[in-house]
């Protein structure tokens, strides 16, 4: 087959023949594909406005000796801790910017926790956001926690470029339709 018969065959290809049979099978689950495929924003304006909170976590991994640096307040460029902390907030209030089908949301409230953890040893991030509106904001609170997670490693990365972000994922989530959900450890 050529490469032009693959891409004429590929789901990618909004003119697939295959696309229709993968769009039927997949639209009942995926809200953000429309008949054809095609991305689509959902609308949410038949949905009652309710209370919804969602709290996501990560953490970067790091050396003792590294650790210790920003626990201290070592690092050459400023708090570690507390700038994390203010990027995870501003980054949940422009989450609709850096994801394209996410809706602008009004956020009520938006909580970053940046704990250093000497058994990672590391430092965990925790965001907590909060909106009273018609869809979720777990994508709020993961995108909190993973710009949090890459200014920490922004920050020290001269001091040790080896470090890992890992564990990014949603802890919970309440309000809406599918009601609540909480990761079984």
């Amino acid at each position: 087959m050529s490469r032009r018969q693959r891409a004429r065959y590929s789901l990618a290809n909004p003119r697939s023949p295959r696309l229709g049979e993968a769009v039927a099978r997949q639209t009942k689950k995926l809200s953000h594909l429309g008949a054809r495929g095609e991305a689509q924003m959902v609308d949410v304006s038949a949905k009652p406005a309710t209370e919804r909170v969602a709290v996501a976590e990560g953490c970067v991994l790091m050396t003792a000796k590294t650790l210790d640096l920003v626990r201290e307040g070592n690092a050459k460029k400023g708090d570690v801790l507390g700038t994390a902390r203010i990027a995870g907030i501003m980054a949940a209030k422009r989450t609709h910017e850096l994801i394209p089908l996410c809706h602008p949301l009004l956020l009520s409230q938006v909580e970053v926790d940046v704990t250093p953890d000497a058994k990672l040893p590391g430092v965990r991030v925790t965001a907590r956001v909060k909106v009273a509106g018609q869809t979720g904001v777990e994508m709020e609170a993961l995108t909190a926690v993973s710009v949090a997670c890459l200014t920490i490693y922004d920050m020290v990365k001269a001091v040790e470029r080896g470090m890992r972000i890992e564990g990014i994922r949603l802890l919970e989530k309440s309000g809406g339709r599918s009601g609540h959900f909480r990761v079984r450890e």
